[in-house]
């Protein structure tokens, strides 16, 4: 309303002064030009589809794009900060929008890293390299007791929930995974309209509140889980145990953002804020994890199900394989979500502080599935901070079989990271619930932007592997992947890190492993002994 009063207004001053140019005095001219070229562009601004800040803010919104154009560290600094506070580094970031916008990301003039910083990490290429492939690889999710396996995209839209997003960013991420054929997690808040009517295809993700199969009381409803698992677009369910910025700690919806669509689709008062508990009703040890899985699965039919967590035990997650052994059953993927994932409902220290970070996770994860003779039957997925490819070629490289982006899906949608999602005022209309605001999304353009992202970022990862002398994501080995120790010694991830043999844990474990395997109990996440877990070796 005050978009188009403002238009109005300009209007109106803009033609008291030309009528007064002609009835007073023709220096009224002198200020009728510029107020008549500001409505137009004030119109423009509010019916031009691609920009949702201008769409939100007519005139003011070019304020972001003349620092933009000024001097990029100013928007860095004062516009895009990370959530956490820290800038998102801007060259990333630059990739994404180009490649969203399908224009050129390359840009020259060398790099903006410090090469010789301990901690840097360069991928190896190879004096023979490959040709691209023309087809990416897709990742077969489906261990042996799966009927309906589902053929996942090496990229793919992270957890974000109905209720955190708006209808049309839900309607944009969906609609761009149905385009480019790559899956799309719901989140934690359940399944919707905004899900299910583009038709792309869809993790749906069980939190700690069960929205969407929730029970009066809180807990699983196993009818309404069977019920929307059926489906079509749903082609995998996974379990959230927990997420990377803020493992340990349910979710928290404002209750200005509960309208009366979201607490119909996840089953909770209007108004009023959702807090998810920050542990599962459905089980508390890893042998009954275990058997929920299955149970999943066996209500979905026989798709794909798995879970997700932020890694922290070591010990912890070797009980869960142990569990895994002794009921000769697994889940048919398992989602790592490291650390330095974002989300602005994440309290400041648990995001600095709390869970390992998406290479240790990984592999950890990875090392314990091979080791306990069960890497063949489970998928691994990996999320945090990917946005190029580089990012998804290095996630593989450490463990993983495919990977998910959140904020890069949310800069291809138009998010500007203003840090506004928690106060329903977000300015391009991503993460609000005012239908006002999110009208700025123009479901349309944004689609496409996240088709051509995805597209762009999987071809990248096609060109790095091939100049790596990689024909597939199966030929990656650890010693392609090089990280400066100090400034004077590079080592390889073969060397850095020790790689478990297929059975070795069952068979006879290594020295670095073999107190956590022992005390791995799988009817306890306690471990069996006191002494001390090393939750970060691989």
């Amino acid at each position: 309303m005050l978009k188009t009063l403002l238009v109005a207004l300009l209007g109106a001053l803009a033609a008291g002064a030309l009528a007064a140019a002609f009835l007073v005095s023709p220096w009224w001219s002198a200020a009728a030009v510029p107020l008549l070229l500001l409505a137009l562009l004030a119109a423009h601004d509010l019916v031009q589809r691609r920009h949702a800040v201008l769409r939100n803010y007519p005139l003011l919104g070019h304020l972001r794009f003349a620092l933009e154009a000024l001097r990029p560290e100013i928007q860095q600094y004062f516009i895009e900060r990370d959530f956490d506070g820290r800038p998102f580094d801007r060259a990333t970031r630059s990739i994404v929008y180009e490649r969203a916008k399908g224009t050129d990301a390359e840009e020259p003039f060398g790099t903006e890293l410090d090469l010789y910083r301990a901690g840097s990490e360069y991928l190896v290429p190879s004096m023979a390299p490959r040709p691209v492939g023309e087809d990416p690889p897709r990742v077969r999710i489906g261990g042996p007791d799966c009927t309906r396996p589902y053929d996942m995209a090496l990229l793919n839209v992270s957890a974000m929930s109905f209720g955190s997003l708006s209808a049309n960013a839900l309607l944009a991420l969906n609609t761009g995974a149905h385009l480019g054929g790559f899956a799309h997690d719901t989140g934690e808040g359940g399944l919707s309209e905004y899900h299910l009517r583009p038709g792309g295809d869809l993790v749906w993700e069980i939190g700690t509140g069960y929205f969407g199969c929730r029970t009066d009381d809180g807990g699983f409803d196993a009818r309404q889980f069977a019920e929307k698992a059926a489906h079509e677009q749903v082609k995998c369910v996974s379990l959230k145990i927990s997420q990377g910025a803020k493992p340990g700690i349910g979710g928290v919806l404002p209750g200005a953002k509960v309208t009366e669509e979201i607490a119909r689709v996840r089953g909770v008062p209007q108004g009023k804020t959702v807090i998810s508990p920050p542990f599962h009703q459905v089980y508390s040890t890893p042998r009954e994890l275990v058997r929920f899985l299955a149970r999943m699965r066996e209500l979905a039919d026989g798709k794909p199900v798995g879970f997700k967590l932020c890694v922290g035990s070591r010990r912890e997650f070797l009980a869960v394989c142990k569990a895994m052994v002794e009921e000769d059953t697994t889940p048919d993927f398992i989602v790592v979500d490291g650390a330095e994932g974002g989300t602005g409902a994440a309290p400041l220290e648990f995001a600095d502080t709390v869970g390992l970070p998406l290479g240790e996770g990984l592999m950890t994860v990875h090392n314990a599935l091979v080791g306990a003779g069960l890497r063949d039957r489970i998928r691994i997925g990996a999320g945090g901070k990917i946005a190029t490819g580089a990012d998804l070629v290095k996630r593989l490289l450490q463990g993983a079989d495919y990977t998910n982006a959140a904020r890069a899906m949310m800069f291809a949608v138009g998010c500007i990271q203003a840090q506004r999602c928690h106060t329903n005022t977000c300015p391009v209309g991503v993460a609000t619930q005012d239908e006002r605001r999110a009208r700025a999304v123009d479901v349309g353009d944004k689609s496409e932007r996240v088709r051509r992202y995805q597209q762009a970022t999987v071809k990248s990862a096609l060109q790095i592997m091939a100049a790596m002398g990689v024909d597939d994501p199966s030929g990656l080995r650890p010693h392609m992947l090089l990280q400066r120790v100090d400034p004077h010694t590079v080592r390889s991830y073969a060397d850095l890190h020790t790689w478990l043999a297929p059975g070795q844990l069952l068979a006879s474990a290594p020295a670095d492993s073999a107190s956590d395997w022992q005390a791995a109990d799988p009817d306890h996440f306690a471990p069996r002994s006191s002494g001390a877990s090393h939750p970060a070796a691989p």
